[in-house]
């Protein structure tokens, strides 16, 4: 199902001149929104009867290119795999002219006002399997070490949830969580005696690239997030981060992420020696 048509990126969408790594949660959550609504299992609905709609269990995603400024992209999402409570949905990525620029595989549930999953309804979850495609995309980190590598950094951050950061359920907004992991990195560039400023000259380093994260509690409002940030490999393709985002003593959200460096045209490129420094001890 296309659930983005030929969208115009434009103008708040942007970090410097490519689109802002939380962008691609932010068309994933859009299109989970539409094909909620075509499958008339709606988020209105759920929020309707106190209900998490569609929150967020599993995701993963690769990106290939960013766009820039002007340019249009669409998205086409599919259920991949159904089950009582839960369904897992394929996002691809496309520009203008039929280009892949990242691939997602998120999984959901809905959570009831008790706090558990909600059976889907019979009728939803019948459309949702009759829908699926036998497709199953290697997206995400590539294989490698959950463990702080030797001589390797490990910096952390704390935001205060406000009301600009939440959405109708008043829970923390999915788009909201790479930019905290991004802050809390370019918070350490400025620990080192650097910045993002310093370092990009004609390359837009340190976004992300490929992430699986692990959704484990909502963060709610007025609570204070920590982001936890573990180095685990440095090279000149990849710094890939173990992050634990947690609050009141416990895990929200964990995962790992591999942030590249790209150039203006959004196509990746490696970074140079003094981007990499800051994260080694």
């Amino acid at each position: 199902m296309q659930t983005i048509d030929d969208r115009r990126v434009s103008f708040g969408e942007f970090a410097g001149p490519l689109a802002h790594g939380a962008t691609f949660f932010d068309w994933q959550l859009i299109s989970t929104q539409e094909i909620a609504a075509a499958f008339e299992y709606s988020f209105a609905e759920i929020l309707g009867d106190d209900g998490i709609p569609y929150a967020p269990v599993v995701v993963s995603t690769s990106v290939d290119r960013y766009p820039r400024i002007g340019e249009t992209i669409s998205v086409e999402t599919v259920p991949r795999s159904v089950g009582d409570s839960s369904v897992e949905l394929l996002y691809e990525i496309e520009g203008g002219d039929g280009e892949r620029l990242a691939t997602a595989r998120m999984t959901h549930v809905t959570i009831g006002p008790g706090g558990a999953a909600l059976a889907l309804p019979e009728d939803v979850r019948a459309a949702f399997a009759d829908a699926r495609v036998d497709r199953a995309p290697a997206v995400g980190p590539g294989d490698g070490g959950a463990d702080a590598g030797d001589g390797l950094a490990s910096f952390s951050s704390a935001f205060e949830i406000r009301s600009p950061h939440i959405e109708g359920a008043e829970l923390a907004y999915f788009e909201e969580y790479p930019r905290f992991a991004d802050v809390a990195l370019e918070r350490h560039l400025e620990d080192r005696g650097t910045s993002l400023a310093e370092l990009r000259d004609e390359t837009e380093p340190y976004r992300i690239r490929d992430w699986r994260w692990e959704f484990k509690s909502p963060v709610h409002f007025e609570t204070t997030l920590r982001v936890d940030c573990d180095v685990l490999e440095v090279s000149d393709e990849t710094i890939r981060i173990a992050h634990e985002l947690s609050s009141d003593g416990r895990t929200n959200i964990e995962g790992i992420t591999e942030y590249g460096c790209f150039d203006r045209s959004g196509a990746p490129v490696a970074f140079d020696e003094a981007m990499l420094e800051p994260f080694r001890t």
